[in-house]
């Protein structure tokens, strides 16, 4: 072996020992000229591949915004597509994972880097990033299975590409001759560094100053680095000490990995990511519906990554089991109580964030050696794509509410190490115990007596934390009170559905009306007394600005919708009108026209049509002109932003009549729209008014919601027939257009 290698410290060289007959003065320089060599090297080898998988990650995570952004016009605003999203990244990585394990171990480090350098240039062929606009979302197929085909068909290559770069840049790395080969893990931690910052980037630098063109550019051009830093490496791992590295990673490749590890490793890497999605929909969903909260959960996922596989520590596993088996009694609990809100999305994400480090902490503390770093990153990528597939792809089609956060809450539970308990007591004296509480909790519960309940579980799940040994009686304990809460059905609630859009649940609210509500929002409502079931509720009441419109706007036979809801506007027709709905769900349009819940649509005079697709989509196919057309789309609370861009006036202005009105809803807890259409009404040089409507005590009463709502028109003699309610609209908002949106700035919390 020792004459197969050859290091700085052995004899001179050739040219060398000339070098030195031939310039005696010389001979003295030379052992501290190689030495400075060495050094060199081994900095420049650290610099080539820290650079390389920086970027590298920084381009996996940069790109997963934009393209949600790119399909945002052609999905709407949805949990359901980030979820969905992550799910493609996920089972990509898993092949880049996989094509790096397989061709590392077969081609070596001669012939591999090079044919991987070529494989990085390959995406230069399709770059930029960009989605054909012509696409259409299909109403009758499983949108989940068309969002994956675009997203392949979109960045499948490139992405591809780059998920290969970690594991093959460690095993480089390993292979490299460096001091610290025998440790490549720290070029994982600095790869989620570089996630992290990509993630943080988009919303507060790159997207309220680039348009998406320029972000595609952007993209590619930091591509481009990405592939020169790689192809050094590649250069410098081919060296002679690359030789030498790889005969000594080979001796370690005997080490034996039991396939019970193995399980434990794709264990540990499932829990992790179906709690990244399952909190994130549980969050959008029942907790607050801001679509900017959806990146939260990803940046703590990768940033427990950046800890478990940085500097070691031999309590941290400890601590993360301690802190959520403490933190999940009143984690159970929120499922039963509504709490402040920021108490809970606090809650929800702190408990997250110590399961995920949980997860990865055990992945960190049973790494393998080197020489297996690519099966081991192999089989973390096999775990989370099973994750998210769970969490994306198979709950929503098992389960009607977001019951695979629970599931995934309780399996972090049961992969804590095993833990002596404050007040260690005989199993069956604590195990009687606490089934005896959680028994009672339901009796309680069943009676009605919320309060003895919570007591009772609350007793239970402390009970089993302090004297309970085993985790998995822990976790049992806890699944008990989630099921508690999330399957008893309140008496009030008539049916709860789920599509790819969102949960829905139709509900009777203080005995006197039926709500179809989504998320925290309220998407519709109906008195159940005959008397009144003919009056729209909610936003739309006829004091409110929707009914303004109604009852003073001159002509407004003709109207479009784009937005079911519960097709209470229908109720405003006359005999003769015709209404036309552009609904994105079809799980809405079937709710609504179920006259056991809603009767709106049975009966309303007006001939109504409705048409199943994206609002503004379904606009192009259509050669209607209208009087008056209603936007009034969102999904909970999240910004359809792609129906208030430039082109979406411009596109609702080309199927209205000449003296037409467009109106549109812009409720929103959390942003404030008013300033982007006051922009755009100037952009277009168009006539604009807003109204603020605030019921009286006695509006409300009578089942009347505040409500924001804008009018535009052509020109404002359209506009004459509106009263002192109404209000100009502020023109300092930014200019959103197709290219062009920042969130942020009109963030209002």
């Amino acid at each position: 072996m020792a004459s197969e290698t050859h290091t700085d410290s052995g004899p001179p060289s050739l040219e060398t020992s000339t070098e030195a007959r031939i310039h005696p003065e010389r001979v003295s320089d030379w052992p501290a000229a190689t030495e400075h060599h060495s050094t060199s090297r081994q900095h420049l080898t650290v610099a080539a591949f820290v650079l390389a998988s920086f970027l590298g990650s920084a381009l996996l995570f940069l790109i997963q915004p934009m393209v949600a952004r790119l399909l945002l016009p052609l999905v709407g605003g949805s949990p359901s597509l980030w979820n969905t999203s992550m799910v493609f990244f996920q089972a990509v990585l898993l092949g880049g994972y996989a094509f790096a394990h397989l061709s590392t171990r077969r081609l070596g480090m001669r012939i591999h880097p090079v044919m991987q350098v070529v494989l990085l240039g390959l995406p230069l062929l399709v770059l930029p990033v960009a989605v054909n606009p012509d696409w259409r979302l299909p109403p009758d197929a499983p949108q989940s299975l068309w969002v994956l085909g675009v997203l392949a068909l979109t960045v499948g290559l490139p992405f591809f590409v780059l998920s290969t770069s970690s594991p093959t840049l460690q095993r480089w790395f390993a292979a490299s001759g460096h001091r610290t080969a025998n440790d490549p893990y720290f070029l994982y931690a600095a790869g989620n560094v570089g996630s992290v910052l990509a993630l943080l980037a988009y919303p507060f630098v790159i997207e309220p100053f680039l348009t998406v063109s320029q972000q595609a550019a952007l993209w590619t051009g930091i591509y481009i680095a990405f592939v020169a830093s790689s192809a050094l490496a590649a250069l410098l791992v081919r060296g002679k000490s690359a030789v030498t590295a790889d005969h000594a990673a080979a001796d370690h490749d005997n080490e034996v990995i039991e396939p019970a590890r193995r399980w434990r490793w794709i264990l540990w890497a499932f829990v992790p990511s179906a709690l990244m999605l399952g909190v994130t929909r549980h969050v959008a969903t029942d907790v607050a519906s801001f679509p900017l909260l959806w990146i939260v959960p990803l940046l703590l996922y990768l940033i427990t990554f950046i800890i478990a596989f940085g500097k070691s520590s031999p309590t941290r596993t400890a601590r993360a089991s301690k802190t959520i088996r403490v933190l999940a009694v009143p984690l159970a609990l929120t499922f039963f109580l509504l709490s402040n809100l920021g108490f809970q999305m606090a809650l929800h994400f702190t408990w997250f964030f110590f399961a995920a480090l949980l997860g990865h902490s055990r992945l960190s503390d049973d790494r393998p050696k080197p020489a297996r770093l690519t099966e081991f990153y192999l089989l973390v990528s096999v775990g989370g794509v099973l994750g998210g597939i769970f969490s994306a792809l198979v709950a929503p089609i098992l389960f009607n509410g977001v019951y695979e956060y629970p599931i995934a809450i309780v399996m972090a539970l049961a992969i804590v190490p095993r833990i002596r308990p404050a007040f260690p007591a005989p199993t069956q004296v604590a195990g009687v115990l606490t089934l005896a509480a959680l028994g009672g909790a339901l009796a309680a519960q069943l009676a009605g007596q919320s309060t003895i309940a919570l007591t009772l579980l609350a007793f239970a799940s402390l009970n089993a934390l302090l004297t309970l040994k085993r985790p998995e009686m822990y976790a049992g304990t806890i699944a008990a009170i989630l099921a508690l809460g999330l399957f008893l059905t309140p008496g009030n609630l008539l049916t709860q559905e789920r599509s790819f859009f969102g949960v829905y649940r139709v509900q009777v609210t203080d005995g006197e009306k039926v709500e179809l509500v989504s998320g925290t929002t309220v998407h519709g409502a109906q008195a159940i007394d005959p008397d009144q079931a003919l009056v729209p509720w909610a936003y739309y009441y006829p004091t409110g600005p929707l009914g303004q419109t109604f009852l003073s706007m001159p002509e407004r036979d003709d109207v479009g919708v784009i937005g079911l809801g519960v097709g209470a506007i229908s109720i405003y027709s006359e005999p003769g009108d015709r209404y036309t709905y552009y609904e994105i769900d079809p799980l809405v349009v079937e709710l609504a026209e179920n006259a056991e819940l809603f009767t709106y649509m049975r009966d309303t005079p007006a001939e109504v049509d409705l048409v199943v697709g994206d609002g503004r989509l379904s606009l192009e196919d259509e050669d209607a002109r209208f009087d008056l057309l209603i936007v009034d789309a969102f999904s909970s609370d999240a910004i359809p932003v792609h129906l208030m861009t430039v082109e979406a006036i411009e596109q609702y202005l080309d199927v209205l009549e000449d003296d037409g009105v467009i109106l549109l809803h812009i409720s929103n807890r959390h942003f404030e729209l008013a300033p982007v259409l006051g922009r755009i009404t100037d952009h277009l040089d168009l006539a604009g008014l807003q109204q603020r409507y605030e019921p009286t005590p006695e509006e409300e009463e009578l089942g009347s919601n505040r409500s924001h709502w804008v009018l535009l028109a052509r020109d404002a003699s359209d506009l004459a027939w509106t009263g002192d309610l109404w209000e100009p609209l502020p023109e300092n908002g930014p200019l959103w257009t197709d290219d062009y949106s920042d969130i942020l700035s009109v963030l209002d919390l």
